[in-house]
């Protein structure tokens, strides 16, 4: 795929090749779990990187980044004259709409979707998004409102969901397809997409995937006021009012979540973001002239926030700096050869030739693991796994010390997504092996730890985003008699 921005050097930007490295240098010293970064000064890439097996082609799961996307739709139909922002909420649903309206649900409007204000409670929306049957805005509708909208911010994807429903309900169009000639297109970005709900509904508060690169280009469309290419793109006064404080979110000043809130964007202590769960960002600094992409698979996404806070902003200059070519090929050099951290140990284990087609059996489990046979190669393995309620085997294949990509088919909610695995021998007796679901934020390590002649087997199952994995099961196995041909 073509790219969309301009790439220039750090120098010429007023960014040190420097500054640069000391963010990567926090980044992994401080193990921020930052998937891929580009760094956009003055409507230029000044540095790019992805850290494999993350690269610049792969769609990535955005989350709460999505909500930006659809606050940008619900500004271009309010431009097209479609619905006011002020419109109530039951008025595009008189078929949805209970039967008995209260009057906080009778004053809920656009607006305090948008603001996240519509006047749920925090218990409420917990629940908000496990909607019991299939229709969603029904679900919506006849959540009890405690508050008067508007009274209050209460975080809720919810309220984005209704959002991208009022879309479609006035325009005729899915989000996605509203936004494709209108957004999408425009920007070249190539393949958007966006989960929906039971009725074909995008689901608005999150579900996007797009780029790294698509993400930078969105925020400097932001930046550049809605315009882009000689085109107005997005009202410059719906990105003004959008990304201003609309609504206040908390008191503590040292809290980039307690800046306010816009129209489905934050405001942040420096400019203002769109982003999402495990470290998903849009950053957007005018007085800067800056824009900043970020994924991640972090549990502490104020960390990020603090390294370019404290390392990103205060190494920029208002001009130019002269070339340093030395610290530019140093920089470039490192971007170039990025990865995430594979297991410690050794790539091989003389076991291997004892397991090589040996075949295991487990114990009854919650997991619903029936068995699991190993086959290595020179270069690494394939699992077989079966399972008590899936009559196919899955199969996983990992590279040894290095990263095999292929397509999960293991768990049903991620079938067909893109993964890479790697293995690697902490000890003769154990095999980990780590599954990157690299267009998501997660991972999940195997290891198998072997036992009395690797006639047994234990699996301790993890996962991650987390600064601590949460282990999700320990299974025991005994060994097969060896398959005869």
């Amino acid at each position: 795929m073509g790219r969309i921005l301009p790439r220039t050097t750090p120098e010429s930007v007023g960014i040190p090749s420097a500054t640069m490295s000391a963010l990567l240098d926090d980044f992994e010293s401080n193990r921020r779990g930052v998937h891929s970064l580009m760094i956009v000064r003055r409507g230029q890439v000044a540095a790019e990187g992805w850290w494999a097996p993350n690269g610049p082609e792969a769609g990535q799961m955005l989350f709460s980044l999505s909500k930006a996307f659809t606050s940008t739709a619900v500004g271009m139909a309010i431009a097209e004259g479609r619905f006011r922002i002020d419109d109530t909420v039951i008025s595009f649903f008189p078929d949805e709409t209970p039967g008995e309206v209260s009057p906080n649900l009778a004053a809920m409007t656009v607006r305090h979707l948008l603001t996240m204000s519509a006047g749920h409670s925090p218990a409420t929306v917990g629940a908000v998004m496990r909607f019991s049957g299939d229709d969603w805005v029904h679900s919506f509708l006849s959540l009890p409102v405690a508050d008067p909208p508007g009274s209050r911010f209460v975080y809720s994807s919810a309220a984005s969901y209704m959002l991208s429903a009022i879309v479609q309900k006035t325009t005729g169009q899915k989000l996605v397809d509203y936004l494709r000639s209108r957004l999408f297109e425009p920007l070249g970005i190539p393949r958007p997409a966006w989960e929906e709900d039971p009725h074909g509904i995008n689901v608005g508060g999150y579900g996007l995937s797009v780029r790294t690169e698509d993400v930078a280009a969105f925020g400097q469309l932001y930046l550049q006021e809605g315009r882009w290419k000689g085109r107005t793109l997005v009202d410059p006064s719906w990105v003004a009012e959008a990304t201003s404080l609309q609504i206040q979110t908390g008191p503590d000043p040292n809290s980039d979540w307690a800046q306010g809130y816009g129209y489905q964007f934050w405001r942040s202590r420096h400019g203002y973001r769109c982003d999402g769960a495990f470290g998903q960002y849009c950053v957007v600094v005018p007085e800067h002239d800056l824009v900043v992409a970020i994924t991640s698979g972090s549990d502490r996404m104020h960390g990020i926030l603090e390294a370019l806070w404290n390392v990103l902003l205060p190494g920029r200059v208002a001009g130019e700096l002269p070339p340093d070519p030395a610290a530019q090929r140093a920089l470039a050099l490192r971007l170039g050869s990025l990865r995430l951290e594979t297991p410690s140990g050794d790539a091989s284990s003389p076991a291997e030739s004892t397991l090589h087609g040996a075949e295991y059996r487990f114990d009854p489990n919650a997991l619903g693991v029936r068995s699991v046979r190993f086959g290595f190669d020179a270069a690494g393995c394939t699992l077989e796994f079966g399972w008590e309620s899936r009559p196919a085997v899955r199969r996983l294949s990992f590279g040894s010390g290095e990263w095999r990509k292929g397509r999960s088919n293991l768990a049903p909610e991620w079938r067909g997504a893109p993964l890479a695995a790697c293995g690697a021998w902490p000890r003769p007796e154990q095999l980990d092996v780590d599954v990157c679901l690299y267009a998501t934020p997660f991972r999940q390590r195997l290891s198998f730890e072997f036992g009395f002649g690797a006639s047994s087997l234990r699996l301790r199952v993890q996962r991650t985003p987390l600064s601590a994995p949460i282990e999700t099961g320990v299974l025991t196995a005994s060994r097969l008699p060896t398959r005869r041909p």
